[in-house]
């Protein structure tokens, strides 16, 4: 634990000394005759939201969290709220849920299962999380900062198994890694390598190497794994911090390509191509057979923008000023631009059902839905 938080607190204050460079400049947007018509159907305003957002979206719902440590879930139709609960203690990871059971993590060191609305249970945690938890088969997995994976009963809270890493990496990254479940695989980032674990009791399966730290300093050393990873059937796709992006056959551990980039969001991937935006905002899409490049958009460099989200016939990004870019699956022209509060956009856009929802920093949560 206490490995974890000097390392949080270290990168903290590089990124603070790091403040002294000017930023580039975003680029600018340019006028636009939108090709594709999306309408704003509600809004909501809640509290802002500082930590690595997560979203969950089912078929017509969406469950997100504040700061402040307010969680809640809305109708994804109309926005209405179904239910709302104050934990009254600051979170630090957004919010996994099973569409049934909901679970948060608190910046005490604390993982919550809730259900309606209420508190199901509460476990104390040997570190912080950044990660939202994964709640699946009626179970709780966690990925902590420690870099260990763990599992718990989702009624009654028991620990069922734990996964430590031992590692010479000192540094963590502040944000959302990746955690999965494909068919009955639980998929977890550790460092940077994918790992295939059996969920009934966390032993090892396979481990596939994504990246491996390079670098004359700690920072140019992180490659742990971003979410959220994009999977298409066996084939899932992750992004290592600032180093590469790869895809790999889940049923065989094996990766199937790597790519060099230079990017810190997650991806996300149609039955074709597989969507990432660089630390430069420069988009790019691969062929998802063999990762070739398909196509390059730069108009939105240096807007520090979101992991990508398929929806339709394009790609939708959110940037540093609250706007939505809607991009053609097939060759990444700027199709329609949505604009929400003027905050950033804090995590990558869901679609519930038919509905496009943004969740911003200053907490404004929006509903689009395409026409």
């Amino acid at each position: 634990m206490m490995r974890a938080a000097a390392a949080t607190l270290l990168l903290a204050l590089l990124a603070a000394c790091s403040t002294g460079s000017p930023r580039p400049k975003p680029a600018e947007l340019q006028a636009l005759t939108p090709s594709l018509a999306v309408r704003q159907v509600w809004q909501v305003k809640l509290g802002a939201v500082e930590f690595p957002a997560q979203v969950h979206a089912s078929a017509s719902s969406v469950t997100l969290a504040t700061s402040d440590g307010t969680v809640l879930e809305l109708d994804a139709t109309s926005g209405r709220e179904i239910w709302r609960l104050s934990l009254g203690t600051a979170l630090a990871a957004g919010v996994g849920s099973d569409g049934s059971t909901a679970a948060v993590v608190t910046r005490d060191n604390e993982l919550l299962a809730i259900k309606q609305g209420k508190v199901l249970w509460r476990q104390r945690l040997a570190a912080q999380a950044y990660s939202a938890p994964l709640v699946a088969g009626g179970r709780v997995f966690l990925l902590t900062a420690d870099r260990a994976v763990s599992a718990y009963d989702g009624v009654s809270g028991r620990r069922l198994w734990l996964q430590q890493r031992t590692g010479d990496e000192p540094l963590v990254l502040r944000q959302a890694g990746v955690m999965l479940a494909v068919g009955d695989t639980l998929l977890a980032g550790v460092g940077g390598r994918l790992n295939g674990l059996d969920p009934q009791s966390g032993l090892a399966r396979w481990n596939a190497p994504i990246a491996t730290p390079r670098g004359i300093n700690e920072i140019e050393r992180l490659v742990d794994l971003v979410g959220p990873a994009a999977r298409q059937g066996n084939q899932v796709c992750v992004r290592a911090f600032q180093a590469a992006v790869a895809c790999v056959d889940t049923e065989r551990g094996a990766v199937q390509w790597s790519r060099t980039a230079d990017g810190q969001v997650g991806l996300a991937a149609d039955d074709r191509l597989l969507f990432g935006a660089e630390a430069d905002g420069r988009v790019q899409a691969w062929r998802l057979a063999d990762g070739e490049r398909a196509w390059n958009n730069e108009q939105l460099r240096f807007r520090d923008l979101s992991a990508p989200l398929v929806i339709g016939r394009s790609v939708a990004v959110g940037d540093l000023q609250g706007y939505v870019h809607m991009l053609s699956r097939e060759d990444g022209k700027v199709l329609a631009r949505l604009s929400t509060d003027g905050s950033a956009i804090s995590s990558r856009p869901v679609l519930a059902g038919n509905t496009l929802v943004v969740l911003t920093r200053s907490g404004g949560v929006f509903g689009f839905v395409p026409q």
